[in-house]
Formats: structure tokens, C-alpha cells, sequence
């Protein structure tokens, strides 16, 4: 794996995440001090549409620890549905140039997807938001508290 802090190559603008990312990455914005958030705002609102807004200034993820499903996964070796349903497997280009992953090394995308689904299922449940919303990844991170989005953190979460 080449993947590494600063390799921001797939780190691109647009992302959005599922309600149960969106709480988890306001906890962790929330546990950051104030003057870093402010830098974390700052740079969203600035880089919006110019790269990923969770990049710091040597490109590392600022939100690392608490990034989403989809930052976890990309560059791994990944299992998608292809062209006529039939399977494809996809991994960052500068990883496995020496060969392929083994087969066990292999994540499946649809199972990937189908269990951050029934996890945001139940927690839009249990906070009263609707399932299936998502937030620009750029919105979230360039607001503060008092502006987020009503259903995105733990703080405004409807009980």
C-alpha cells in the first residue's frame, strides 16, 4: 500500500456523507480546539470545489480519525458491480503494481454499502432525521456549530 499521510491523490471535491458520518465527524470537530476549527472552516469555505475541504496545508486529512466509510475504503482493493452486473475490482493505481491483492484482501463494496446503511438507518432512528439524507462533506466542515445543518451533529439531534 503507498497510501500514506500527505498522498492526497484521491482525495477529490464533492464528497458527500450519510447522516451517522456527519454526527460522527461533528463529534470530532467539536473535540478540536476552537482555533483549529476555525482554521477547518476557513479552509473549507476557501478550497470549496478546489479539492477535498478536510485537507490540511501539506494535504493530510484533517479529519482523519473520524473521516467517512468511503475515505476508509478508497485505494484498497475494492469489489464493484461492472458493466452488465458482472464484478470489477478497483484499487488506486499506485498500490498492488507489483501484482494483484490476494483474493481475501478484498472488500465488497455492496456489503460495504449495505451495512453504512443499516447503521445510518438506525441512527436516523434514533435521533428522529430522515435516512438517507447526506451532507456535502465542504458544507459541513465550513459551518459552525450554531449554523449546521438541524439533523447533521450529536448537539442538534431531535430526540
Amino acid at each position: 500500500m503507498q497510501c500514506r499521510a500527505g498522498c492526497a491523490a484521491c482525495c477529490l471535491p464533492g464528497l458527500s456523507v450519510t447522516g451517522v458520518e456527519a454526527a460522527a465527524i461533528w463529534e470530532g470537530l467539536e473535540a478540536m480546539p476552537e482555533a483549529e476549527r476555525a482554521k477547518q472552516r476557513a479552509r473549507a469555505r476557501r478550497e470549496e470545489g478546489a479539492a477535498c475541504a478536510a485537507l490540511d496545508e501539506e494535504g493530510r486529512c484533517s479529519i482523519y480519525s473520524v473521516r467517512p466509510l468511503v475515505c476508509r475504503s478508497h485505494g484498497l482493493p475494492i469489489r464493484l458491480p461492472g458493466p452488465r452486473g458482472l464484478p470489477m475490482i478497483d484499487a488506486c493505481p499506485k498500490n498492488f503494481t507489483e501484482g494483484e491483492p490476494e483474493a481475501d484482501c478484498v472488500l465488497d463494496q455492496t456489503t460495504l454499502s449495505t451495512l453504512l446503511l443499516a447503521v445510518d438507518r438506525a441512527h436516523a432512528a434514533e435521533t428522529g432525521r430522515e435516512a438517507g439524507e447526506r451532507t456535502p462533506l465542504a458544507k459541513l466542515l465550513s459551518e459552525d456549530g450554531c449554523a449546521r445543518d438541524e439533523n447533521a451533529g450529536p448537539s442538534s439531534e431531535r430526540r
